[in-house]
């Protein structure tokens, strides 16, 4: 595939693109969130915007381990105000969230990017992005945010969650959404142990279908930390490592807090690749 279409907006798929985290949540287990200051979000994608993001991803509902549901109203109340703003700058923004009624919501609002981190169970969050023109990221994760980590096991982490993507990208397609608004997330640390996010990684084409783009979003997360030793705030340089290593095993987006040592990681590596493919 050599683009993802993004409501009115096609994204060429000949490099990596970089999505920029926006938590507006109370509770980010990387510590980022911006929960009711709408001036602070708005500015913080502002830099994550200028730092070079292809697409920014906005989330209201924490889905660290352990989180709590956040109520429908609530997830709204913290979601449009920013939404409404960020959507006027001429760049594609994803929304992170499973319930139909928010998807919808931000959609109207002018979002170009479902990400659902439930993969599109639900069959009104499938009618609700079918009826646009938005792309839609569909995620695996075991259990849910509250027990995920408790105790994920797998005969087959490879075949499992590619046999979940499989099945959401047919749920998809069924229901009119072209496959050049598809994107695929393996879904690390959602429901994983570290051996399990090392399975996938080294595996990741191997997760997708069709040739799909896949989505990797490890940026300071756990198992970056229990590979380093190192708390979450000093997981930059095993965030931009990591984002690296997908982008050489063929992920299409990387969803990252570090906008600009990602970029300039991508581009060292580019320069680098293209000089070796020209000799």
């Amino acid at each position: 595939m050599t683009n993802i279409r993004c409501g009115s907006f096609l994204l060429p798929l000949d490099r990596p693109l970089v999505m920029g985290i926006v938590n507006l949540t109370p509770d980010s287990f990387s510590g980022d969130g911006l929960v009711g200051d709408v001036e602070r979000a708005i500015l913080h994608a502002r830099q994550q915007y200028e730092a070079g993001s292809d697409i920014l991803d906005i989330g209201a509902e924490s889905s660290r381990p352990g989180a709590i549901p956040t109520p429908e109203d609530e997830e709204l109340r913290r979601l449009l105000p920013v939404l409404k703003e960020i959507t006027t700058w001429g760049i594609p923004v994803s929304v992170d969230t499973y319930k139909p009624a928010v998807m919808r919501a931000a959609l109207a609002a002018g979002a170009a990017m479902i990400n659902d981190i439930t993969g599109m169970v639900r069959p009104e969050a499938v009618a609700a992005v079918a009826a646009s023109d938005c792309a839609v990221c569909v995620m695996h994760m075991q259990g849910d945010p509250d027990t995920m980590q408790q105790a994920p096991a797998y005969r087959d982490v490879v075949g499992e969650v590619r046999n979940f993507l499989m099945a959401a990208v047919v749920r998809c397609r069924q229901a009119g959404i072209e496959d050049q608004r598809l994107v695929l997330d393996p879904g690390f640390g959602f429901g994983k142990s570290l051996e399990h996010n090392l399975a996938l990684f080294r595996a990741l084409g191997a997760t997708g279908c069709d040739g799909l783009p896949i989505l990797v979003g490890v940026s300071r997360k756990s198992m970056l930390g229990a590979i380093t030793g190192r708390p979450v705030d000093q997981r930059l340089v095993a965030s931009v490592a990591a984002a690296l290593m997908a982008a050489q095993k063929g992920a299409k987006i990387l969803r990252v807090h570090d906008v600009a040592a990602t970029r300039d990681a991508l581009a060292v590596w580019s320069a680098i690749e293209q000089g070796e493919n020209n000799e």
